[in-house]
């Protein structure tokens, strides 16, 4: 038995500091300083829904924080010890996010439910104006996340954060007003369980989606039975097998297989193998190996 081998690894798309380092920047400097100007004005309202989003956004910030590390790290080069280099930093930071968002749900929901049996007054037109202006600052740090978001978790956990934190100011805003119309304070602390509900739902993807990631699973988007049916649709080979997928980072997906086609040129098939991962499937890095065994040659067997 003959074999060729090949180590593909071309151009991908790559979402790092070069392209969102500005957008982490302003994202975190607008954010901290709405938490700070939002958890002042909850405690002189009195409003547990304002500190409620004031300790979300903080957890953002902290999130934003770490997602923007990761990328950092994730650009980092090869070394002796690290031989993918630290491509994996961003898959860890989307899971710290995930986990962060958890700790935060638990947080806002206890000291909601303390409220709704201990009610405070809060003052409804504070709430209003405060949480107003962070529907302008949730929304505008979304908007610097939008174009990345389909491409890397990290970003897509920070878009979806920060369009969660403006529907969750708007929330806040209702609250706000029904408190002023009405006068019923239990409004307050069952906006804090509605917001604590939101955030829960929205994070859940981003959860299992990098817990996925981190067990090496094969990236969302990508059928294996349809990639093994991919590679072995190609001229000359016979069987496909040894396939194994997984993400690098959060932006780069790795293959590795072996081709059996003992009829074949390999320098030829394993140009038409890269190309196709690459237009069809995103894959970029692939190791393949094309093996000239026989039919009914089991010398391996």
């Amino acid at each position: 038995m003959s074999a060729g081998h090949s180590h593909g690894h071309s151009p991908q798309y790559n979402l790092g500091t070069s392209d969102y380092g500005r957008a982490f920047a302003i994202g975190i400097t607008l954010n901290l300083g709405f938490v700070i100007v939002e958890a002042i004005y909850g405690f002189i309202a009195g409003s547990m829904a304002l500190i409620a989003d004031a300790g979300h956004n903080l957890s953002d910030v902290l999130g934003l924080v770490v997602a923007w590390a990761g990328a950092r790290m994730a650009r980092s080069s090869p070394s002796r010890r690290f031989t993918y280099g630290l491509k994996k930093a961003s898959i860890l930071a989307a899971l710290i996010n995930a986990l962060l968002l958890l700790v935060a749900i638990g947080a806002i929901a206890a000291e909601a439910v303390r409220r709704l049996f201990n009610p405070a007054v809060t003052e409804g037109a504070t709430v209003m104006a405060v949480a107003a202006v962070g529907i302008l600052i949730n929304g505008a740090t979304a908007l610097l996340f939008a174009g990345g978001r389909r491409h890397d978790i990290n970003i897509r956990g920070a878009f979806l954060h920060m369009s969660a934190d403006a529907a969750v100011s708007a929330a806040v805003v209702v609250a706000g007003f029904l408190i002023l119309t009405t006068g019923q304070q239990w409004i307050d602390p069952v906006m804090s369980l509605a917001i604590a509900g939101v955030i829960f739902w929205s994070s859940i993807g981003l959860l299992k989606e990098s817990v996925w990631m981190s067990l090496a699973g094969v990236p969302a988007g990508i059928d294996v039975d349809e990639v093994e049916a991919e590679l072995g649709s190609l001229g000359g080979v016979i069987a496909v097998h040894d396939l194994h997928v997984w993400p690098l980072s959060t932006t780069e997906t790795a293959l590795t297989a072996h081709l059996v086609a003992p009829e074949v040129e390999s320098d030829q098939l394993l140009g038409s193998a890269r190309d196709l991962l690459r237009r069809r499937f995103h894959i970029a890095h692939s190791t393949i190996q094309v093996e000239r065994r026989a039919p009914g040659d089991c010398t391996d067997c």
